[in-house]
């Protein structure tokens, strides 16, 4: 199953290091967020990634493509022409799709535009921002049990999220609002799993997913939930960027499940 990651927004929270790079960019531990998105998906076997770029999309660009290189001991040897010897080197068993999906296009809008990259089959969802030790497997497997549209991952923080009444079987999202004041309810985490027939939900690039397409997946019961109750941090300021790096450098980030 393919993972699509929205990281084309220009993450004006945190304009301290976004008017430099794309907020999926911004580092925690010396590799960008997206980086450490990728190894939570990569630890539960998912491989294949299509990140949605837009604001400053060619510095994501730039940085997979010197991957390898930036991963790998090497040596240049100028006097027999610039050789290069690659002495040892760490690949990750990635498959990275770079998609341009527009500067000023909204969330459902970005997903709508990589359409042919998704090939007609379910995927995974998830923001280019945010982090969590949760199970993605069991996601996947309530997700194809339920019969449900889209199954999001719900988690317990404060407010400024987008606020869910999930029923009392607590297995299905009854309402969905995009923002609330600071309340103890249940909160979109992303980490959401699709069948392709939310694009047809999605008009064009100016539709935001959290709006009309989830409210309406809601209202017609097509919208599941996954309740987590570990781990789960977003990265809108810079409070909430520091706040991961304390962790990832006390050695106590709760999301790292791989080994070095």
């Amino acid at each position: 199953m393919k993972v699509v990651i929205l990281a084309g927004g220009m993450g004006t929270r945190i304009s301290e290091e976004s008017h430099l790079k794309p907020k999926p960019m911004i580092e925690i531990g010396g590799f960008p967020i997206l980086w450490h998105i990728m190894k939570i998906y990569s630890y539960y076997g998912y491989n294949d990634f299509i990140i949605c770029c837009g604001y400053r999309g060619h510095m994501i660009k730039q940085y997979f493509a010197d991957y390898f290189l930036h991963r790998s001991d090497v040596t240049f040897d100028f006097s027999t022409g610039n050789s290069m010897k690659v002495h040892s080197s760490v690949a990750e068993p990635w498959k990275v799709t770079l998609a341009h999906t527009g500067r000023n296009s909204m969330t459902g809008g970005r997903i709508k535009r990589i359409e042919p990259y998704l090939e007609g089959q379910p995927f995974m969802l998830t923001y280019g921002d945010g982090v969590s030790n949760v199970n993605i497997p069991n996601v996947v497997k309530q997700h194809e049990s339920s019969g449900k549209t889209v199954t999001m991952t719900a988690t317990l923080p404060g407010g400024r999220f987008g606020i869910l009444e999930i029923d009392d079987r607590g297995t299905s999202v009854v309402g969905f609002q995009e923002k609330a004041e600071e309340t103890h309810s249940w909160i979109n985490a992303g980490f959401m799993v699709m069948e392709p027939e939310v694009l047809d939900y999605l008009d064009g690039d100016y539709t935001i997913l959290e709006r009309d397409p989830l409210e309406k997946l809601s209202n017609e019961g097509q919208l599941g939930v996954f309740k987590h109750h570990g781990f789960w941090q977003c990265m809108d300021t810079q409070r909430d960027r520091q706040l991961l790096e304390d962790l990832w450098n006390r050695g106590k980030a709760p999301w790292k499940l791989w080994t070095d």
